[in-house]
């Protein structure tokens, strides 16, 4: 195999200097990338392009920061939103179009290129390492990133900061009172306190948002039906008990995390709609169920929404 293939498909990327080391002139890397076989992802640094085609975008953001601190090495350590990603935290909606890093050699704050220098005071145990990587701490590194956007979105990394299990909610508050006067950050006041790891997803983050933000009941989360013998039959992404409501989100993914080898999406499908069956027939309560789209019509599904609480006025 080729070995620049290897060096992509392991780390992402492979740089000019390895191509040549591995025999390529630089009419070689000129004539790969005009003729659609290599792709340049920032100066010096190439990927094959049918790896980066079927990258997504927080995968392509993930490779642009390893290949940004390849060459920068340890003057500055990955953060905000840069390092949010490679922690392994979800994102929803934020601008990946460039890197973010924080200077570790006291260099100035800056906008170069793909790159976003930050200043800031790092302490000698907040730099962590990551396979050989500089990152700041994952809590510090989503609430810089939700301090730059809205509170929906900053409540999808906080879930999933907690979910993930890399600090506990009082960890988390912790680090925001350390960091409460800095600038932008006081507005996450609010989503600080509504974080919560029982959130599995993008999608159950931003219905937890959207109901708060339209004054509905918060519901419990990862609801647990059972039966008359106290069996769990089914779990639900939100359950409002004292309503007779059951909420679940379906997004693509969800799907495709619980296909098992060799399983056919349609059985999945098939066996979730068995289990949303159980869930009310066991439990008395109706269902309803949330797609990427009624997030984008926020009006029209909080009205669906409070008919089916029941709600008035």
């Amino acid at each position: 195999m080729d070995p620049l293939r290897v060096l992509a498909e392991e780390i992402g990327f492979f740089t000019r200097a390895q191509a040549r080391s591995a025999g390529y002139a630089d009419r070689d890397v000129t004539r790969a990338v005009r003729q659609g076989l290599w792709r340049r992802i920032r100066r010096g640094y190439y990927t094959f392009a049918d790896l980066w085609q079927v990258a997504d975008d927080v995968d392509r953001h993930r490779i642009r920061s390893r290949a940004v601190l390849d060459s920068l090495g340890d003057r500055v350590a990955l953060s905000h939103v840069s390092g949010v990603i490679e922690h392994g935290i979800d994102v929803w909606g934020l601008d990946l179009s460039r890197v973010h890093v924080t200077r570790l050699d006291g260099g100035p704050g800056r906008v170069e290129g793909d790159v976003v220098h930050h200043e800031g005071f790092c302490a000698d145990d907040e730099v962590r390492e990551r396979d050989g990587r500089l990152v700041l701490p994952p809590d510090r590194c989503v609430l810089e990133a939700g301090s730059r956007t809205d509170n929906e979105r900053a409540l999808v990394m906080m879930d999933s900061l907690l979910h993930r299990g890399l600090v506990d909610h009082a960890e988390l508050f912790a680090r925001f009172e350390l960091m409460a006067r800095w600038p932008y950050v006081q507005h996450l006041h609010v989503v600080v306190r509504m974080a919560n790891g029982l959130a599995e997803s993008v999608g159950e983050s931003r219905g937890r948002y959207l109901f708060w933000s339209h004054g509905l009941p918060a519901p419990e989360l990862q609801y647990a039906v059972r039966d008359a013998a106290g069996v769990l039959v089914a779990t639900t992404d939100w359950g409002w008990p004292g309503h007779g409501v059951l909420g679940e989100f379906d997004g693509r993914t969800k799907y495709g995390r619980l296909l098992r080898p060799g399983q056919d999406a349609g059985a999945v499908v098939f066996s979730e709609k068995q289990r949303e069956d159980l869930a009310r027939e066991t439990s008395g309560m109706s269902m309803i169920r949330l797609v990427w789209s009624d997030y984008d019509r926020p009006g029209v599904t909080i009205a669906r929404i409070r008919r089916a609480l029941r709600l008035t006025g």
